[in-house]
């Protein structure tokens, strides 16, 4: 029987089922879904794909777009094809007891076969008998049929000889009646699809925007919602059917928020309603780039510049460039830190409103983004998974039908998303995102799902923010990220305001690598400082910065800023009350202090760990005159929600416009060197590397130019002689440095060391920023620092440094997966089975969450002091009770927890709960003049206890 026939009523058997519905006990047509899936997936190509991952697709498959486009909806439809096996069909009785006699009487032996494999195995032969080339690991065949086995997240080995044979098939995957009833499904979708002919190659970059968008096709039809009234009101045949699945699709890829849309053209000053013109970078940017982008297509840009000069608006500015140019649309921001991005979501979800979409989603992504207020008002429910937790990672599961149920319309006038796009890493396909890099990095590590996490980064515009931030452990996989958006043709925009010339020229080599240039090994990329370069991908050239426009934006940036150094002696406060000394490093704190203490000012005190925050704040609330609120302590080990709420708070305040408060003091730890637009009129810093420094420096008078004229600082401020950055030098007996006990962890001791030995000759003038930035950073963190020459301990401590950067590198690279030029079978990117909650993106294991909670009289945990709000525990935890529980967690090193015993343990419930499973308890004594001194829970060597004002205190028994 022909396809025509097979498309007509009663033409083909529907009664194989594909979803089924156990409250009501309705089983929905297999055929019907593949149809769905693949008409979802057109719409998708339409809709949601960009115009460079068009072009990707179809060069990758060597056709015009057109036919890539209906190879690829058949190539989705086909996706499950491997239910039609016996195996599957039995799994829902009632199901299987409709299935025609023929079917039921040639199943044979029923063998277990997940129908995501037997889709691959099946595939294989149906697709080469549609003229498939079927050869090597590279032949269309081999990776069309990964493509059908990798929808469910992970890209399978074929062992074409072996179980995907024609004998292995017959004995696994039903009798002839299975194998032709397959071979008539996969003829009637190559029809209803109108594919004409097979692709006769099929890239490796091709295959995985395939297999990614497949996913998401799979995803929004096997909805309940979308499904259940097909069930209920079936089609009478394939063809009708079709005809109805392509308006489904359409509506419900317009709902969901996946539409792509174009922002209008505004003024500089509505997309950037702060500023009331561009800076010099900025105007150079608008003046030269669309030129050189227009003329040379896509590549990656740098942006070197000042901390508090304007970055992130050039970013902006340049992806607005690309996108109009490269086919490119919308904005992925990677940041190295949770309280990074959540400043950079209020920026970049203003600047989309700026424009009046009707509908445009910006979504934020990272551990803690259900805590964020700009963001939230969602449901917490098991639907609307972590994008890190993520469903089980067996690669053999299967996803659960009607995992996403049905979600409320989103206002035509807010930028939010849809809940669709909150849930899973489904938040990564908005088209304006921004996230922890950490999420990007999953891309190119071997997890679950990261052909849909490479589907999203790619066709827009990447920009890495603070790309000097990372670790020789994360810089690798950044580079290996690079290397894919190069091959995927995706522009990117490294930002940075302390990069080595060394790191930028690696990581623009990176990028230029994968879009297939060579022989730049002995190019620099470095753009000046401040300035901007771009590299275009066809000929890897770069194109600078105007020198006027350098000197320019040099010149309207500068300002200077003092670096004073007092030597201290470290020493841990212990007991409250113990006597400092002169001398003492906290004693040198609260007399640096005093301005800002007795006249009023804003101050910043910076410790180089958690610990020592607690120390000083301690330390400075005991001799503290003044009110209360005026101190403040920030660091990462209090409350999810108190930290983000006295973040959100310091913004506001700190910010450029906020309403100063006549006197504030901040305790903070490296949360502050990041992304955060506050001012401060004098600060403190522990020892930290020249980049920190400079970082820390950005925070300091940072808003000096804006406010000319205006009365903000207080009576002490010496403009003329500018603000300065005392730092502590930390010292022994003899004068010489003596860094602490865990400070050589946060940084490198070679670095540290190196800084305190340039600190004379910085006390000696002014610092001059942007001019002495980037000589600074080149001599303490470039490739041709000589530091390592000056004494034979700095030459051990260098040669250890080098050390631990191979090993950090090694290690990086055991978990990635090749670059797309390496990429012989689809399986490499998939050799290891990590879960998303073993794939390491920074040195180390991934945090546990504890949950400070309160042990009552009779014995009962209640989550406040007072007694009040019992620990949650049932079966089904309402959104308010996660949110309750959430927002008191606090993130803490997995070897803290590693040794702990059954009363750590959560409620057997919430391990049902993916945003719970690694939560751990800490019991917590009522605060009493005894519990001062009480040790706290212990973890084996571990002992901690939770301070209501000082936050997570830690002690290791030695």
């Amino acid at each position: 029987m022909g396809v025509l026939e097979d498309a007509r009523y009663e033409g083909v058997d529907l009664r194989p089922w594909g979803k089924f519905d156990g409250a009501t006990r309705m089983g929905y047509s297999l055929l019907f879904h593949l149809i769905d899936v693949g008409a979802v997936a057109g719409v998708l190509w339409d809709w949601f794909l960009t115009p460079s991952q068009r072009e990707v697709v179809s060069t990758g498959l060597g056709m015009s777009q057109e036919r890539a486009r209906a190879l690829v909806s058949f190539l989705a439809a086909m996706h499950d094809i491997g239910k039609l096996i016996p195996y599957f069909q039995s799994l829902e009785p009632v199901a299987q007891m409709r299935l025609g006699e023929e079917l039921l009487a040639d199943a044979g032996r029923v063998v277990e076969v997940p129908h995501a494999r037997a889709s691959m195995h099946a595939g294989l032969r149906l697709l080469s008998e549609l003229g498939f080339e079927l050869g090597g690991n590279d032949s269309p065949a081999v990776r069309a049929a990964q493509c059908l086995g990798g929808h469910h997240g992970r890209f399978l080995q074929l062992d074409v000889d072996g179980a995907a044979s024609a004998r292995r098939i017959r004995a696994t995957l039903g009798g002839l009646c299975w194998q032709d009833l397959r071979r008539r499904y996969t003829r009637l979708l190559w029809h209803l699809f109108g594919v004409d002919a097979p692709p006769q190659q099929m890239t490796v970059e091709a295959a995985v925007l395939i297999t990614g968008l497949t996913m998401v096709a799979d995803r929004v039809a096997s909805q309940r919602r979308y499904w259940v009234p097909n069930a209920h009101t079936p089609s009478f045949a394939a063809a009708e059917h079709h005809t109805h699945a392509r308006g489904q699709a359409q509506e419900e890829v317009e709902r969901l928020g996946l539409a792509r849309f174009p922002l209008d053209r505004v003024p500089f000053t509505t997309a950037h309603p702060a500023l009331a013109e561009p800076n010099a970078l900025q105007a150079s940017v608008m003046e030269d780039l669309p030129r050189m982008v227009a003329g040379r297509g896509s590549g990656i840009a740098v942006v070197t510049d000042a901390m508090g000069a304007g970055k992130s608006v050039t970013a902006l500015e340049m992806a607005r460039i690309f996108n109009e140019h490269c086919g490119s649309q919308g904005v992925m921001w990677l940041l190295p830190a949770t309280a990074a991005a959540d400043q950079a979501y209020e920026v970049l979800d203003r600047y989309v409103r700026a424009h009046r979409p009707d509908f445009a989603p910006v979504t934020l992504v990272h551990h803690h983004s259900d805590l964020n207020e700009a963001y939230t008002e969602r449901r917490l429910s098991p639907q609307d998974l972590s994008v890190l937790d993520g469903p089980p990672d067996d690669p053999f599961t299967d996803d659960a039908d009607g995992l996403l149920d049905e979600e409320g319309d989103c206002g035509p006038d807010t930028a939010g998303p849809d809940r669709w796009l909150r849930g899973r890493d489904n938040a990564l396909l908005a088209q304006y995102t921004v996230t922890t890099i950490d999420q990007a990095q999953m891309a190119v590590l071997p997890v679950r799902h990261s052909a849909l996490r490479m589907l999203a980064l790619s066709g827009r515009t990447v920009v890495v923010d603070e790309a000097h931030a990372l670790d020789a452990f994360s810089q690798l996989q950044l580079l290996r990220l690079l290397n894919w958006l190069g091959a995927l043709n995706s522009p990117v925009v490294l930002l940075s305001a302390t990069m080595p010339a060394s790191t930028t020229t690696e990581l623009v080599r990176a990028y230029l690598s994968g879009a297939g240039r060579t022989g730049l090994h002995s190019v620099s990329f470095a753009p000046g400082y401040p300035g901007w370069l771009f590299a275009d991908a066809a000929t890897g050239t770069a194109h600078l910065m105007p020198e006027p426009a350098q000197d320019r934006q040099r010149a309207a940036q500068r300002r200077t800023a003092r670096i004073r150094i007092r030597p201290v002696t470290y020493r841990r406060l212990g007991q409250t009350g113990r006597r400092v000394d002169a001398g003492e490093r906290l004693a040198v704190i609260a007399d640096t202090l005093q301005p800002a203490v007795h006249h009023g000012g804003c101050a910043a005190v910076v410790c180089a760990t958690v610990a020592d925050a607690q120390d000083t704040y301690a330390y400075l609330r005991s001799i503290w005159t003044g009110p209360a609120h005026d101190l403040v302590l920030v660091h990462a080990r209090v409350g999810e929600r108190r930290r983000q709420n006295t973040l959100a708070d310091l913004r506001r305040e700190l910010g450029p416009t906020g309403p100063r408060p006549p006197r504030r003091v901040v305790v903070t730890t490296s949360l502050l060197d990041m992304s955060l637009d506050i001012d401060v009129d004098m600060m403190v810093s522990d020892l930290a590397s020249v980049a920190r420094m400079l970082q820390r420096l950005g925070r300091l008078g940072r808003f000096t130019r804006r406010w000319a004229g205006q009365s903000r600082r207080p009576v002490w401020w010496d403009g003329d002689n500018s603000p300065s950055l005392t730092v502590l030098h930390p010292v022994n007996s003899r004068g010489l440095t003596a860094l602490p006990p865990g400070w050589g962890t946060i940084e490198p001791p070679v670095t540290l060391h190196e800084t305190a030995r340039l600190l004379p000759q910085l006390e000696k003038k002014p610092l001059v920023v942007p001019d002495d930035v980037q000589a600074l950073v080149e001599q303490v963190h470039g490739v041709t620092s000589g530091f390592a020459a000056e004494t034979r301990r700095l030459q051990q401590m260098a040669a250890a440094h080098q050390g631990r950067t191979r090993r950090l590198q090694q290690l990086s690279a055991l978990h990635m997966v090749p670059p797309p030029k390496r990429v012989s079978s689809l399986a490499d990117l998939h050799r290891q089975h990590l879960t998303t909650a073993q794939a390491a993106t920074r040195p180390g294991l991934l945090p546990r969450r504890l949950l400070p909670c309160y042990r009552t009289a009779d014995g009962g945990l209640t989550l406040d002091a007072a007694g009040l709000v019992p620990l949650p525990d049932q079966e089904h935890l309402s959104p308010r009770h996660l949110r309750s529980i959430l927002e008191h967690t606090v993130p803490v090193p997995a070897a803290w927890a590693s040794r702990a015993s059954a009363r750590h343990q959560p409620p057997a419930s919430w391990k049902q709960h993916p945003l719970l499973t690694d939560t751990l308890l800490l019991p917590t004594q009522p605060v009493t003049r005894e519990s001062e001194r009480d040790p706290g829970e212990q973890f084996g060597h571990h002992w901690l206890r939770m301070d209501d004002e000082l936050g997570l205190l830690h002690h290791k028994q030695q």
